[in-house]
């Protein structure tokens, strides 16, 4: 069987790796293709590498366009998604890739994102405890942050197994400027961002804070409390998160490595590294991988986790396919048996 797809925002960032992954996929079809300033225009104009489906025409973004395919993607600005999302029947299954259906606490949506709240879905992220479960069936999948998604793939098994203490947990990560999307900004020009790092969102005010929180939280069992700092990193693609958090008393560098292992060794996109073999961005560019490693600081009394991983693929489009998979019932690695590149 094959499964018709629609893919909206198809002229952006997000929109078009998820039909570069869809286009290597062999149980679906793309069939609509939806922006708003494209609509009208060839989809090989704006996204010029998807050979396959440069000939498809790009429509408006409208509930009626979107309707009739088995999965509907949505990629579009937050705030946006909600609206279109209700107008779709209900045996559809609806993926949406902005942030409108990943918290839970409609206060952390209006004091973040200043609007109503939409509601909560299922979290497209099958890595964490329980969540493979949550999606088998799903017809409605939040897709996870980018920030989040290597975020909390860092952190969670030293949450899961009780090695670290909730609070005081800081986190400093950097990203490529296609976090941002397509739009046009002039501090993410060439000259700008080129030979630099810069730090933005300082002070607990990026939107992804509450949905990291929420989601230690969950593995925790308990509230989680973080201070996270992003930086913009003069590079397309990629995250690079440095995570750090206090021990559990008596937690040992052993029992986190082990914890480590356990969790992710029957993982097929997340890989703790040998140790001493650090992460880099690079080496999962284009991938669904997310690479680990974490060393414990005895002088502080700190573990320091480190992972990587591309944030449109794994961090968007990717998991966002990885979830699809899980719903239909596919095997969770379909079109997604991508390795990174390098150099």
């Amino acid at each position: 069987m094959s499964y018709s797809i629609a893919v909206s925002g198809a002229s952006g960032y997000a929109g078009g790796e998820v039909l570069r992954l869809l286009a290597g996929h062999p149980e679906v079809e793309v069939g609509a293709v939806t922006a708003h300033s494209s609509a009208g225009e060839l989809l090989g104009s704006v996204q010029p590498h998807l050979h396959p489906l440069a000939e498809k025409t790009i429509l408006e973004t409208t509930a009626e366009n979107l309707a009739g395919h088995d999965v509907v993607f949505l990629a579009l600005p937050h705030g946006a998604s909600g609206e279109i999302a209700a107008q779709l029947a209900d045996d559809v299954l609806v993926i949406d890739a902005a942030a409108d259906h990943r918290l839970e606490s409609a206060g952390a949506w209006e004091a973040f994102y200043g609007s109503e709240h939409q509601g909560t879905w299922p979290y497209g992220l099958p890595e964490l405890p329980g969540q493979r479960e949550r999606l088998a069936g799903a017809r409605r999948i939040a897709v996870p942050g980018c920030y989040p998604t290597t975020i909390l793939l860092g952190l969670a098994p030293a949450f899961a197994a009780g090695l670290v203490e909730p609070t005081d947990v800081v986190i400093v990560a950097a990203t490529g400027t296609s976090g941002a999307g397509k739009s046009l900004r002039p501090h993410l020009l060439g000259s700008e961002t080129m030979g630099g790092m810069s730090p933005y969102g300082v002070g607990g005010i990026h939107r992804h804070t509450p949905e990291i929180e929420q989601g230690l939280g969950g593995i925790a069992g308990t509230e989680v409390q973080i201070s996270f700092t992003p930086t913009l990193a003069p590079m397309a693609r990629g995250i690079l998160a440095t995570s750090t958090a206090r021990l559990a008393e008596g937690t040992t560098a052993g029992q986190l490595r082990e914890a480590y292992a356990a969790r992710y060794e029957a993982e097929p996109f997340v890989h703790l590294l040998p140790e001493g073999q650090w992460p880099a961005t690079k080496h999962v560019v284009g991938s669904n991988h997310v690479t680990v490693q974490l060393a414990v600081d005895e002088r502080a009394g700190r573990v320091i986790v480190v992972s990587a991983s591309d944030n449109l693929t794994k961090g968007t489009a990717g998991g966002a396919v990885q979830s699809m998979n899980i719903a239909l019932g596919l095997e969770e690695t379909t079109g997604l048996n991508l390795l990174g590149v390098s150099p």
